[in-house]
């Protein structure tokens, strides 16, 4: 069953609520009107009773009995309307009163000695409707039951008609109802409908184009910026993802000719075994930088996909730093640089992954040692400031330029073309050691100037100032690792 749109729904909604006010309304209004009518009536009778006190005042001043007080009240009322429907009893059940009509039709009026205060009640008298008014009345000193009746035909028949009316208007009323509020959620959604027009267009050959920038201040708005934030977000994932494979391909594809150069020129000919044995040494060579880089790229899209996770625990900074330092040394040693180390005397507890700990601290090693000629220094100093854990890894090499620093952390980005490609470098160490850095809730950064080196500072929080449930937060790579 296929369910309806949200401009349907919308429609029955407002219809359905309509219809309830309009229900409850008519309900009150017919209230209230019966109401007001049967005040009326209910004056009407009071006034008449108030008449006929006045009338038994008058006639008690005369001291009339019964016989002459009962001649007296059919003289006044038998010409007058008020008392056609009018009946009176003194305190010892004999009447002095009775309209004709009411003898006729038998209505008897209960024991006066029942009747202790005034009441009202509706009845049928001849198949017509009346309202009836019975109250105890006290006369000097005597008391007298009063019953006195007004038909109410005209109130029902009013009654009857605003009722009629009222369901006349009804399916009126509703219809307009149903065509405003159809109107209105057309209307309301409007803006959906150009959205959704606009997003069904983007692909992924157009993701610059953003959803048509709405002012109405309201939750569409705010929809519609938020998908085009979106639409950002997924065109800037989408561009790096191109970038990375484009860059990857690029890389990949320069050891791969060079391997394969290399095999066709020494498979010519002919040669002796020290010829054979360059040429596989200078394939091997090629074979290396290209796993190393095809482990470099793995390691960004386990980042990239989140697949890449540390495993935080509390770690001993300096210990690691020590370790790695130590093994870089002979390396450096042999390469003509000259090595110090500045260490905090005690521990440096960290929460964190050690093995990444010591990845970070190799690649920013690695870079020093490419870009650091012979006979040059390389400082590593490790110290706690401000609750913080500090790495300074100073070189005097080549340095970088001021317009260069912002994108070294970029992936594959490299200064000097030319010479990375003679130091096997790819551009991607720095990238990876800038995601280790951010996922350890840190920070990198790099200050240098062309031919004075450079100072790479990796600032981690201690361990009293990160809890395991905020570096468990930090576990997923952000974008652009």
């Amino acid at each position: 069953m296929k369910k309806l749109s949200i401009g349907s729904r919308l429609t029955l909604w407002y219809l359905a609520i309509f219809a309830t006010a309009q229900l409850l309304f008519g309900i009150a209004m017919w209230v209230a009107l019966r109401q007001e009518l049967y005040t009326v009536a209910d004056d009407a009778l009071k006034a008449q009773i108030e008449d006929l006190t006045n009338f038994l005042k008058s006639q008690k001043k005369k001291n009339m009995n019964v016989t002459k007080l009962r001649e007296e009240a059919s003289e006044a009322y038998d010409l007058e309307h008020s008392g056609d429907f009018l009946q009176i009893f003194d305190e010892n059940g004999n009447w002095i009163f009775r309209a004709p009509t009411l003898v006729k039709n038998q209505f008897e009026l209960a024991a006066p000695a029942t009747i202790k205060h005034r009441s009202f009640r509706n009845v049928q008298l001849a198949n017509q409707p009346f309202r009836f008014l019975t109250q105890r009345i006290e006369v000097s000193g005597r008391f007298y039951t009063v019953q006195t009746g007004v038909p109410t035909g005209q109130i029902i028949a009013t009654l009857s008609l605003f009722r009629r009316y009222l369901l006349m208007l009804a399916p009126l009323l509703l219809l307009a109802a149903a065509s405003g509020g159809y109107w209105l959620s057309r209307k309301a959604l409007s803006p959906v409908d150009a959205l959704t027009r606009t997003a069904r267009g983007i692909s992924g050959s157009n993701l610059g184009e953003r959803l048509e920038k709405l002012t109405t201040g309201d939750e569409l708005q705010r929809l519609s910026d938020t998908l085009n934030e979106m639409l950002a977000r997924i065109e800037g994932a989408f561009l790096r993802i191109t970038q990375f494979t484009a860059d990857a391909s690029h890389e990949l594809r320069t050891p791969i000719s060079l391997i394969r150069t290399a095999a066709e020129i020494v498979l010519r000919k002919s040669r002796r075994d020290a010829e054979y044995r360059e040429a596989l040494r200078h394939i091997l060579l090629e074979a290396e930088r290209t796993s190393s880089l095809v482990e470099e790229l793995l390691s960004l899209a386990r980042a990239d996909s989140g697949r890449e996770s540390l495993h935080l625990a509390p770690v001993d900074l300096r210990a690691a730093m020590v370790e790695t330092a130590r093994e870089w040394r002979q390396l450096l040693e042999t390469r003509g640089l000259q090595f110090t180390e500045e260490f905090a005397n005690c521990e440096l507890p960290v929460l964190g992954d050690r093995s990444a700990m010591q990845r970070l601290l190799a690649i920013l090693l690695d870079n020093a040692v490419k870009y650091t000629p012979s006979p040059g220094v390389i400082e590593l100093r490790l110290e706690a400031r401000d609750n913080k854990a500090i790495i300074a890894l100073r070189d005097s090499g080549i340095g970088i330029s001021e317009q260069d620093q912002p994108k070294i952390f970029e992936r594959f980005y490299r200064v000097d073309q030319a010479r990375s490609r003679e130091l096997g470098g790819a551009g991607i160490g720095l990238a990876i050691a800038d995601w280790i850095v951010r996922q350890h809730r840190g920070s990198l950064a790099v200050k240098s100037s062309i031919g004075t080196g450079s100072t790479f500072s990796v600032e981690l929080p201690l361990q009293s100032t990160l809890t395991p449930s905020d570096a468990a937060e930090s576990i997923s790579p952000a974008a652009g690792a």
